[in-house]
């Protein structure tokens, strides 16, 4: 089963996440202090059997993660995210 992560800001410099499967929401938590604090809480609450998770950082996926890469390269996966949405928002009107 593959997951979907989404992360968004929330004031004064923290950020929520909710986990969800196939537009159901598994579980969630708010006020942590980085996109990569939310992808490893998102990460350890995860049940057996999924394999992977899609990131979306303000809504925009910017790719879909192995479960070990996940563990293995949170600190560059939540710098794609943030990256990603940085460019897609330079360019949307």
């Amino acid at each position: 089963m593959i997951v979907r992560f989404h992360i968004d800001p929330m004031d004064s410099d923290l950020y929520e996440y909710s986990v969800s499967h196939e537009g159901e929401t598994l579980y969630a938590d708010v006020g942590l202090g980085s996109i990569e604090e939310c992808l490893v809480a998102a990460t350890e609450g995860l049940d057996q059997g999924i394999v992977a998770a899609e990131v979306a950082y303000k809504s925009i996926i910017s790719g879909t993660y192995a479960l070990a890469s996940l563990a293995l390269m949170t600190a560059q996966i939540a710098d794609h995210a943030l990256q990603t949405t940085m460019a897609i928002e330079e360019v949307s009107p």
